[in-house]
């Protein structure tokens, strides 16, 4: 059986989208910013394979200081322009599986308070325990305001962000952590009348001044109102093994397998040992780290030092994968760690393809639409056509604009 390895380098943005500023977001872009910022990146493999070669495709693209374009790149290479409303992770995922979310989620004032009043006290009547925060605020930041707080009471701290979200944090040695994803699992049933896109449990340790959140998190999707390529992929016997927060995205529809990691080192080590394992269908892996640990942090520096730790795995794994496997990298928003906020930034996406019978070196231009490679995928396993995209395998063709009931992307 053929097999795909799909990796998304969480919020590895190349550069604004053209409604960025419909978001706030005028000016962003994750990559040639942070490479600036850190003074230049070092990642040979992903310059060999194009990345260089993709700013060049944008309206305004800038370069990315340290990887410049290569003359004759190892894949096909592009660029993919978002076509959902919202820049979250789950609205990234499920366009990349072949959804298109139009209205987005619900989104939440700042506070406080965030959360209507009888959604918080449903909370709390059927958790048994009260609820403090509820407001947007960095997850970090609202542990040092509130974590002391949480430790004496027992209180739930709830926030939300600039996504659709409300995550649950709770320290481990007040709360067990069954008991926190009960509270989480309450929380989803009880938001999605809202659409509300994730609750997300956020589990944490240590002191005051020295919190650390743990590798326990779980995300709570709403559940997707129809079947993703995943589940095309399933329903044809083809399996799907997902790798990080892939199941949560996804709530588990069409996963035959899944390591649950927390951080994208061990994200990278699941994926060897299935790969490693053989065996054909889709490997789908999420690396966080980006996002995560610093793209939300703002730290531009830490960021180039996680981009240039995945190029180096990146360089040993290629050698690993079947000459037929199709390897595909891409991103599902951007999140600029020198942007202002703390918050995701709306962004066209890198996509690089090496195999599948995409010819190494030819351009895959600008997508219009992060859902090409859902119909990729289709095209890849012989599933019939996706309701929506248009396969950037099969000779490499400029994308081309097929009818759709969803406005255009803006050129």
């Amino acid at each position: 059986m053929k097999r795909v390895v799909l990796i998304v380098l969480d919020s590895v943005g190349i550069g604004a989208a053209p409604d960025a500023a419909d978001y706030g977001d005028r000016g962003a872009a994750t990559l040639p910013n942070l490479a600036a910022a850190a003074g230049g990146l070092r990642c040979p493999t992903l310059q060999s394979l194009g990345l260089g070669n993709i700013p060049g495709l944008l309206p305004g693209g800038r370069p990315i200081a340290g990887v410049p374009p290569v003359a004759e790149p190892a894949a096909g290479w592009g660029a993919m322009c978002p076509r959902s409303e919202g820049k979250d992770t789950i609205t990234g995922h499920w366009e990349i599986a072949g959804l298109c979310l139009r209205p987005g989620f619900r989104l939440f004032p700042p506070g406080p308070p965030a959360f209507p009043p009888d959604l918080i006290a449903a909370l709390e009547k059927r958790t048994g325990r009260p609820v403090i925060g509820n407001r947007a605020a960095s997850g970090t930041a609202i542990l040092d305001e509130l974590g002391e707080r949480h430790r004496r009471t027992g209180a739930w701290i709830v926030y939300t962000s600039a996504d659709s979200v409300l995550q649950i944090a709770a320290h481990t040695g007040v709360v067990p952590l069954a008991e926190l994803y009960r509270a989480c699992a309450i929380a989803r049933e009880l938001c999605n009348p809202l659409r509300v896109g994730r609750v997300i449990a956020r589990p944490f340790e240590g002191r005051p001044g020295a919190w650390v959140r743990t590798g326990d998190r779980r995300d709570y999707a709403f559940e997707a109102d129809e079947p993703t390529v995943l589940e095309r992929l399933a329903e044809a016997g083809i399996p799907v093994r997902a790798v990080g927060k892939i199941e949560d995205i996804f709530g588990g529809r069409g996963i035959a397998a899944s390591d649950h990691t927390g951080d994208t080192a061990a994200s990278q080590a699941a994926l060897e040992r299935f790969t490693r394992a053989g065996g054909g269908g889709l490997l789908f892996a999420n690396f966080i780290d980006f996002d995560m640990r610093y793209g939300h942090r703002r730290d531009a520096a830490g960021y180039a030092r996680a981009l240039e730790q995945t190029d180096r795995f990146l360089a040993g794994y290629l050698e690993s994968l079947a000459p037929g496997d199709l390897l595909i990298l891409t991103a599902d928003h951007g999140n600029d760690p020198t942007f202002a906020g703390t918050d995701h930034t709306r962004e066209f996406v890198p996509l690089l393809v090496r195999g599948g019978g995409v010819h190494a070196g030819r351009s895959l231009g600008v997508r219009d639409g992060f859902y090409d490679v859902a119909q990729s995928l289709a095209a890849f396993f012989g599933l019939p056509p996706l309701p929506r995209g248009v396969a950037f395998l099969r000779g490499c063709s400029p994308p081309a604009r097929p009818a759709r009931s969803e406005p255009p992307c803006p050129a």
